[in-house]
């Protein structure tokens, strides 16, 4: 099938929603399917007030449209709620085309942290944006579930894998740093909470992974106790995760969280709050060890087997998430 995937978060961005995407290509292609992504690669950009990393597509408006009608797709989805997203929205609705949309992002909560926007004005944004969609992804049942009180509906989940060619205990060496070492991967930005972890007082070493608007604030903050190493990538990053005792995940603002299942196929234990996403991933396993006091996750955490971890780890499978967006998109088939 021709599919067509309209998206404002790609390379060379790095977060959850980039690798999705790119990964759900890989395999898509791998099955002959014919792929067509829409980036902000594609126009004239302007970096995000306050997030320069992410650049906005200014021009999409206008060729968008143009884009579709060349490629000609039997499927048209929809990553992300930007200028991008917007466009192939408006353009498919005016036109009656069918798309399906997700939901990889609480903007809502993301812009009350930032900007102290009240959450009911910004989900009626989001409610008005997916409204016209055949089918939401989501990641996880508890945002289904939290989408579903918000009056959103028509859903359908649809999890994330992790390589494990890429991400295994094999990565493992020695850091240096004094142990246990207690790692945090991702975002450095305001809304993942890392706060409450670097807030802690715990014997050992914590190490910051990634980069973002917060790090120059945070590195500042926190220089005495806690190790900034910017962002690492392919197996520089499995290795940290493998040397590592503990992965730490403060966000309570995710939908997911693929940085949790990364470093459980590394062998490493997540401590987290009970929150969506690690609710979803951990949920009825022996590796549970949630907590609304993130100091008694990471003291439990200190206590699991490795092995259980790995073996969690691979019940997440990219595979499984190929075949989820296509059993998604046969809705529309249906539908119609």
């Amino acid at each position: 099938m021709k599919i067509l995937i309209a998206t404002d978060a790609w390379a060379p961005q790095t977060n959850g929603v980039v690798r999705t995407y790119e990964t759900l290509g890989k395999y898509l292609i791998l099955e002959d399917h014919d792929l067509f992504f829409i980036t902000p690669n594609m126009f004239f950009t302007i970096p995000l007030i306050t997030y320069p990393e992410i650049k906005l597509a200014i021009n999409a408006w206008f060729s968008v449209g143009k884009k579709i009608r060349n490629f000609n797709p039997d499927i048209i989805h929809i990553a992300t709620e930007g200028p991008i997203g917007l466009a192939t929205r408006n353009y498919c609705t005016r036109h009656k085309l069918p798309f399906t949309t997700a939901y990889c992002t609480k903007f809502p909560e993301y812009i009350f942290e930032r900007f102290r926007v009240p959450l009911s004005f910004t989900y009626k944004i989001i409610k008005w944006f997916h409204k016209n969609s055949y089918n939401i992804l989501v990641t996880t049942e508890t945002i289904r579930n939290e989408l579903k009180v918000r009056g959103i509906t028509n859903t359908s989940e649809w999890t994330r894998g992790v390589d494990l060619r890429q991400f295994n205990h094999e990565s493992k060496i020695d850091l240096k740093f004094k142990k246990p070492i207690y790692l945090y991967v991702g975002r450095v930005s305001v809304e993942k909470s890392i706060d409450d972890f670097l807030d802690l007082e715990l014997d050992g070493t914590k190490l910051v992974v990634g980069d973002g608007p917060y790090r120059k604030k945070l590195e500042k903050k926190y220089k005495k106790n806690s190790v900034f190493v910017g962002a690492k990538f392919g197996k520089e990053l499995a290795s940290y995760y493998a040397s590592s005792d503990v992965f730490v995940f403060p966000s309570k603002s995710d939908t997911f969280g693929m940085v949790m299942i990364e470093a459980l196929a590394c062998g490493i234990p997540v401590a987290a709050y009970p929150v969506p996403g690690p609710l979803d991933i951990f949920n009825n396993s022996d590796i549970n060890v949630l907590d609304k006091n993130l100091e008694i996750s990471i003291s439990r955490a200190l206590q699991i087997d490795s092995k259980k971890c790995i073996d969690h780890a691979k019940k997440f499978t990219w595979e499984n998430c190929a075949k989820q967006f296509m059993t998604s998109q046969k809705k529309i088939e249906y539908q119609q």
